[in-house]
């Protein structure tokens, strides 16, 4: 499980990335300021740093120049969101630059984007006592082979990376299938039906009326 630090004086910020991105099987620590960042820093090794620019203590850019040599890829999540503010921040050493306001789903994905791109992406996944291998393309239960579709692993993988979300039908069809629902509904929703039967999990991913399918969070 990749280890992120989220550092952002906004604590509702900070707390809706924290929530989002450990739906999608991340482990997050939230700090609010740019010292106590450079604490954390020092004493725990994280696979990726959520990072604000205009913070107390120190800011964004005195903390990149303070990880580059750590080697720990870092996204900054700011307002500053000029293009001087943006080419500053590449130039600098950031892997990616996201501008608030921004969509979780974005958010996710670019993380999931760095973290592959830099040899550090997570290859489990796990809710329950199931436990997805992205690189080996693999699930199991209970330690137990399942076998799988490839369209199947798909959507399993999505379903777990937004965990606790509501994802719409045609944003899984375009997901997994890559095109136009169209008549799609029918194939959907017979994958579903598959995965809750080999999984197990008939009352886990849930059918929200009029949008689509989610997975429950496993503390319910």
């Amino acid at each position: 499980m990749n280890h992120i630090l989220i550092v952002e004086d906004e604590k509702p910020i900070a707390q809706l990335i924290d929530m989002s991105l450990s739906r999608a099987g991340y482990q997050c620590e939230q700090v609010h300021d740019g010292l106590a960042a450079a604490d954390r820093l020092e004493q725990v090794g994280y696979d990726l740093v959520l990072l604000d620019i205009m913070l107390p203590g120190l800011d964004g850019y005195e903390l990149l120049e303070y990880l580059r040599p750590m080697g720990t890829p870092v996204i900054f999540i700011t307002a500053k969101g000029t293009l001087g503010d943006r080419v500053r921040g590449l130039r600098l050493g950031a892997d990616d630059y996201i501008v608030k306001p921004f969509e979780v789903a974005e958010l996710v994905a670019r993380v999931e984007s760095v973290l592959r791109r830099t040899g550090r992406g997570g290859a489990e996944l796990r809710a329950w006592d199931v436990v997805v291998d992205t690189v080996a393309h693999s699930v199991t239960k209970a330690g137990a082979p399942v076998p799988i579709t490839p369209r199947e692993f798909d959507l399993l993988e999505q379903l777990l990376r937004n965990r606790g979300a509501a994802l719409y039908r045609d944003v899984l069809f375009e997901r997994v299938w890559g095109g136009e629902m169209e008549d799609g509904t029918r194939t959907l929703d017979l994958h579903i039906q598959r995965l809750r039967k080999k999984l197990g999990w008939q009352s886990r991913i849930r059918t929200v009326y009029k949008v689509g399918y989610l997975l429950e969070p496993e503390e319910t």
